[in-house]
């Protein structure tokens, strides 16, 4: 009788392992060594002995999660959020305000000197404002318990995508924060429960305004419920489809913010900054580090509804914002319109594509800024370059493709001048930054 040979099974036992973090990546992540291998690992600080299991282990690298600090840090401090240990929200907390910044600055350095081969200058200081309570936009999961029957509301769980379920968020507008467990509530009420989605909660100056993600067809009851809601706690209330229509439930205002003696009006989906006194702060250094006079043309790719254009408009000669989302060019015309500006002209395009066809590409400008979403702007930079502008400011939301996108900026003749971090987002890993390069 034949024999075959059968290999044994690898065991699914996760690996457990200790060590020491040496240093923070810019996302305040740990970073240690085991046996050659880099190990990245949220909520371990540098000088710290560790045990951590590994959730996934690559060739060059390994992620693992934190399940025991054996000697901690000197600059270790307790959370003040008592869901952080299990919501993904927030990965900083453990870790003073002050060594968070310096740990993105640490980043963005190296980011800028390894990946983008550039020598970066001497960091502007930060943009810095409050640490709680400063988020004015948030997106909260929803998910119905087929258990214990009821809807749940909160975040999503640490690396995982489990739901943290949660009665306040101390980073949130203290009004946003206050509706979560009003609206679990009401969600646990309805009876299209098992077709919600996520409830995005946008502060505007009038007011909150929710975006309510709903698969289904809610009944008039289901309706009735949610307009009763709304009105209680005195918010507009939107429905949004699966095939992403947006409808209003109860809608009382038009949203809106003020930048720089300005009013913005913005619609549910709209992208806006979650960090308003920080959005101040960052249009006012942009337009500072660009030095505009009434002699320039400028140009502004990714404008959404003209946060940036329309405080340029007021010291240019003239400014042209270019956006791929048609409703938000449309919006950033009318808020054109709504504060007086006539010197401002919008344009939808797809600035991952080709535009050198398109009209406004073959203008002239003088000045150009830019600040795209985290794919960053490969696509556009060669047409910048070609445009000869004197001067570029680069905001963005991810210091990797800024690094990568700055080497087409450098390679054809211009120089970082300055670059700085703005803590839009304390607490977290995420990374706001502006780089001001000149020609020549």
């Amino acid at each position: 009788m034949a024999q075959f040979f059968k290999p044994q099974k690898k065991s699914t036992q996760p690996q457990r392992i200790e060590f020491t973090v040496d240093s923070l990546d810019h996302h305040c992540v740990g970073i240690g060594r085991h046996q050659g291998k880099a190990i990245f690992i949220e909520g371990a600080l540098p000088g710290e002995q560790v045990k951590a299991r590994i959730l996934d282990d690559k060739k060059q690298y390994a992620h693992a999660a934190l399940q025991q600090v054996v000697t901690p840090a000197a600059n270790r401090i307790a959370p003040f959020c008592n869901h952080y240990r299990e919501c993904g929200g927030c990965n900083a907390q453990h870790l003073g305000e002050a060594d968070q910044q310096a740990a993105k600055e640490a980043g963005l350095v190296s980011l800028f000197e390894r990946l983008g081969q550039i020598k970066a200058p001497v960091l502007e200081p930060v943009l810095t404002g409050e640490s709680r309570a400063y988020r004015r936009v948030c997106r909260l999961a929803i998910k119905f318990d087929k258990n214990g029957r009821c809807t749940r509301v909160g975040f999503r769980r640490r690396q995982s995508n489990d739901l943290v379920e949660i009665e306040g968020c101390p980073v949130l507008a203290e009004p946003l924060s206050a509706l979560i467990a009003p609206l679990r509530e009401c969600l646990n009420r309805l009876k299209s429960q098992r077709e919600l989605g996520h409830a995005e909660l946008i502060q505007a100056e009038q007011g909150i305004m929710m975006l309510l993600r709903h698969t289904g067809r809610p009944n008039e009851a289901d309706r009735a419920l949610l307009v009763a809601f709304a009105k209680s706690q005195g918010i507009d209330l939107y429905l949004q489809a699966a095939d992403e229509r947006i409808e209003p439930l109860h809608q009382v205002f038009q949203p809106s913010y003020s930048l720089d003696g300005l009013s913005l009006a913005f619609a549910p989906g709209d992208f806006i900054q979650v960090n308003g006194p920080i959005n101040q702060s960052m249009v006012a250094q942009a337009l500072a580090w660009l030095g505009a006079s009434k002699d320039d043309k400028v140009l502004d790719l990714f404008c959404g509804i003209g946060n940036f254009t329309l405080p340029l408009a007021r010291q240019a000669r003239e400014v042209v914002g270019v956006e791929g989302d048609l409703a938000m060019v449309a919006r950033a015309e009318e808020n054109a319109r709504r504060n007086g500006i006539d010197n401002a002209r919008f344009y939808k395009a797809d600035l991952s594509g080709d535009i050198v066809g398109m009209s406004w590409a073959r203008e002239g400008f003088d000045l150009v800024l830019l600040d795209p979403a985290r794919p960053g702007a490969l696509e556009v930079m060669g047409h910048v370059v070609k445009l000869s502008p004197k001067r570029v400011v680069y905001v963005s939301c991810n210091p990797v493709t800024l690094a990568r996108d700055s080497q087409v900026l450098v390679k054809g003749g211009y120089r970082l001048v300055r670059l700085g971090m703005l803590d839009m987002f304390p607490h977290t890993g995420h990374l706001e930054s502006m780089a001001l390069f000149e020609r020549g």
